[in-house]
């Protein structure tokens, strides 16, 4: 068909709205939830007065700093009367009644949390509220995908989508911290597959050498600029609702998917819909100006025959087998562990941002273009490095940065510290989606792969909480990323290097896999090796070349003269292939 033709072109161009979806999705609920530093409670009785002579009136001084849940109880209409417009410390104090003002200098808008209170004994209510969306990304991981085998990728894909549409108009609508609940519950169930599943299909139509680029570039520009847009969106409408709106009512574009995108070759096959498939990559063929031979139809019909037969036999084995012989269960066990660690330290960077000190749209915005070099970087050395020692140093080097912030001062050096270990981060999440599915077997790769997704999802659901830690320290969520960082690093020196290496396809692939490796091995290194065996190979093919068209004159060949130890040679090569 073309490994990169104008089709696959189209398709990768294709690849754009879901990118940008799937950013909304992921990113969306930090901007309409965030909560501006300073608050203070309300007094309805000193409105009259400025912000500033109430909040000095009213409001007790604890550490030099504003109180931000109490406020004097006196009798406020009695001290006006009297003239009193200073505060006295020793007044009694009580917490806040339900009503709060905000100093929106750094959040220039109101936010659904500004609007509903949610600070002081609420504080925790947007950390909830994400942890719920996560809970969603487990059931929509289960629903949707289910839905992608047994109906296809493309309902799936329409499907996710329209979730993530339906949960966030009705997140416009909510009024209580219940109701936005829900609606981010239903948004999660979106999460992850109203993208991934679109980023597997068109991989399945790129050739192999391209598919690096595209995995890669994919999330590295489309994705990366996405997200970066969204403080943008924010701040530019000023309003949390009608910001929701725009991030939303585009999911539903998604509603077109099956005019524009093909259904994947590769599951049609496995339904044995093979001339469904066939008919799909003859008009690749034709867009990129190829001809099918009528052998390779036949070829492929053959091939296709047999990959249908060999996943029906799939079907017989659970996620289960990979926990049944050591090796296997070792892996298995550590890809599960370093997935979630990963996810955790990802996702505690994306998170943590509004606690480094500086503007929170403007570091969330080049914390998050680290992702675009990182993605260039990683597309030029994965293949060079291996993704064993690449994974353990991206991920000590973040824990190492991200331990390095909590020792300066917070501002501008520990938010420059916290973004290169987000960078080194970015880097280890993009090896770890890759590193598993090299590492498992074929007959059990999409369960274990799901296992492992689905893992994730639970562990991030924590990450709200450490982060919300830093109410406490602000060193706290940095600290347990680091930590977090530097035994995920370690963990990936005990699995198998993966790169050159043909995937496992049985479970007995799967055991044996990477048993001639060494801990020490470095596969630059080994491949240096091979490469100078290789050369040492030419050269005596080219020996045997001169060989074969002296056969051809019957005359001797002399090799060479005395060499240093006195010995010297000749040959002639017989017609029976021996060398005298």
């Amino acid at each position: 068909m073309g490994e990169f033709g104008w089709y696959q072109r189209m398709l990768f161009l294709l690849m754009i709205p879901y990118a940008f979806f799937f950013a909304f999705v992921y990113f969306g609920q930090i901007f309409m939830a965030i909560t501006p530093e300073e608050h203070w409670c309300s007094v309805p009785e000193l409105a009259n007065l400025s912000v500033i002579e109430r909040r000095h009136l009213s409001i007790p001084m604890l550490n030099n700093k504003y109180s931000k849940c109490e406020v004097y109880d006196v009798d406020w209409s009695k001290l006006l009367q009297d003239g009193v417009r200073q505060p006295n410390s020793k007044w009694p104090t009580k917490k806040c009644q339900n009503k709060w003002e905000f100093n929106y200098t750094d959040v220039p808008y109101e936010t659904i949390a500004t609007q509903q209170g949610w600070v002081c004994d609420k504080d925790n209510y947007a950390a909830t509220a994400q942890s719920v969306f996560f809970c969603g990304a487990i059931l929509g991981g289960f629903i949707f995908g289910w839905i992608a085998d047994k109906y296809g990728r493309i309902p799936a894909l329409v499907g996710t989508n329209v979730a993530g549409f339906i949960g966030g108009i009705g997140t416009v609508f909510s009024n209580d911290f219940l109701s936005f609940c829900l609606c981010r519950f239903i948004v999660g169930l979106a999460y992850d597959n109203c993208f991934i599943i679109m980023y597997i299909v068109v991989l399945e139509y790129v050739g192999l050498k391209w598919r690096t680029f595209v995995a890669n570039m994919s999330i590295g520009v489309y994705f990366t600029f996405a997200a970066c847009l969204l403080p943008w969106i924010a701040l530019a409408v000023a309003d949390w609702k009608i910001y929701t709106l725009i991030i939303s009512v585009p999911l539903a574009l998604a509603v077109f998917t099956g005019c524009v995108v093909p259904e994947s070759a590769r599951w049609l096959i496995s339904q044995g819909r093979i001339d469904e498939a066939l008919k799909i990559m003859m008009r690749c063929a034709k867009v990129n100006g190829n001809a099918l031979p009528e052998d390779i139809i036949k070829e492929f019909h053959e091939t296709a025959t047999g990959i249908a037969k060999a996943e029906q036999e799939c079907k017989n084995y659970s996620v289960l087998d990979l926990f049944k012989t050591p090796r296997l269960r070792k892996h298995s066990i550590l890809l599960v562990f370093i997935w979630i660690l990963i996810a955790m330290a990802f996702d505690g960077h994306v998170r943590n941002v509004g606690t480094l000190g500086l503007d929170m749209f403007l570091t969330f915005t080049v914390a998050t273009a680290t992702e675009f070099p990182a993605d260039v970087l990683l597309t030029l050395v994965l293949d060079v490095l291996g993704r064993r020692w690449l994974a353990f140093g991206t991920m000590v080097f973040s824990g190492l940065f991200s331990l390095l912030a909590t020792t300066v001062p917070i501002g501008i050096q520990s938010a420059s510290l916290a973004i290169v270990g987000r960078f080194a981060v970015n880097i280890s999440y993009n090896i770890g989606m890759q590193y598993a599915a090299e590492i498992l077997p074929t007959v059990v790769r999409a369960q274990g792969l799901a296992l492992i997704h689905i893992t994730g999802y639970v562990a991030t659901i924590l990450v709200p909480y450490i982060v919300y830690l830093a109410t406490i320290a602000t060193e706290i969520p940095l600290l347990i990323l680091g930590t977090v960082g530097i035994i995920g690093g370690i963990l990936c020196l005990f699995l198998p290097e993966s790169m050159g290496k043909e995937m496992p396809q049985t479970l007995q692939d799967g055991e044996e896999y990477g048993l001639e490796q060494k801990f020490w091995d470095f596969p630059c290194c080994t491949s240096g090796i091979l490469r100078r065996r290789g050369r040492v190979r030419a050269k005596r093919e080219r020996w045997w070349i001169r060989f074969s068209q002296a056969d051809a004159q019957r005359v001797p060949i002399h090799h060479s003269p005395r060499d240093g130890n006195g010995i010297g040679s000749a040959t002639e090569l017989h017609n029976d292939g021996t060398v005298v």
